[in-house]
């Protein structure tokens, strides 16, 4: 299982800056929705630039344009870009056209999406690498909410999938069993007071 650091900060600086921390010990380097808003593309450039021998995420979101999109992110060095599962058929298949013309990929973010293994199958035929369970901070802070019911979703889809939204040192393991191909922790190492070794010990929960 590989593990991605979703960094959510809003500067490129910051983010070059964590990158720097958590690079030894992580395979992905995702550069969060809010970092791509404020800082623009060149913020993937320049973590692409710094760390080329690790798969760059470009946090998209993307809901319409999905071509379009994809292609300002894979020129601007991202590997991987995100649409978001709620997009129609023809976004996801923008997007995939745009990552098969230059050797990349696209994960549906299943983020809000009521019935996650149902389009997880549905996106993975549209061609996604694989797709993200995915909590957002806003759901996670919901009454009722359970890290379980992401994995229990990612079991259900039989699909390739990474799993987001409460991944830490406690509940890493479990990510692993369930299957998961990536295991993405964002607030567990950025806001740890040592986030190498906030990463390393996440890197070191993985068997």
């Amino acid at each position: 299982m590989k593990l991605q650091f979703a960094m959510d900060t809003l500067s490129t600086d910051a983010a070059l800056e964590l990158a720097a921390a958590a690079a030894p010990h992580v395979d992905i380097l995702e550069l969060g929705t809010p970092l791509i808003k404020s800082a623009g593309v060149s913020a993937i450039t320049a973590i692409k630039q710094a760390h080329p021998d690790k798969i760059v995420f470009a946090d998209l979101k993307t809901m319409d344009a999905g071509e379009l999109e994809a292609d300002m992110a894979f020129r601007a060095g991202a590997d991987l870009v995100t649409v978001l599962g709620s997009a129609g058929d023809s976004t996801i298949a923008g997007a995939v056209t745009a990552a098969k013309k230059r050797g990349k990929g696209v994960v549906v973010d299943l983020i809000g999406v009521a019935d996650k293994p149902k389009r997880a199958k549905e996106a993975v035929a549209l061609g996604a690498d694989f797709v993200e369970m995915h909590a957002g901070l806003d759901e996670q802070a919901e009454e009722g909410f359970t890290f379980g019911t992401l994995l229990r979703d990612g079991e259900a889809a039989g699909v390739p999938f990474s799993v987001a939204g409460g991944v830490n040192a406690d509940s890493i393991a479990d990510v692993q069993k369930a299957g998961a191909q990536v295991a993405v922790a964002g607030s567990a190492i950025y806001s740890a007071p040592d986030v190498g070794a906030a990463a390393a010990a996440l890197r070191a929960a993985i068997v």
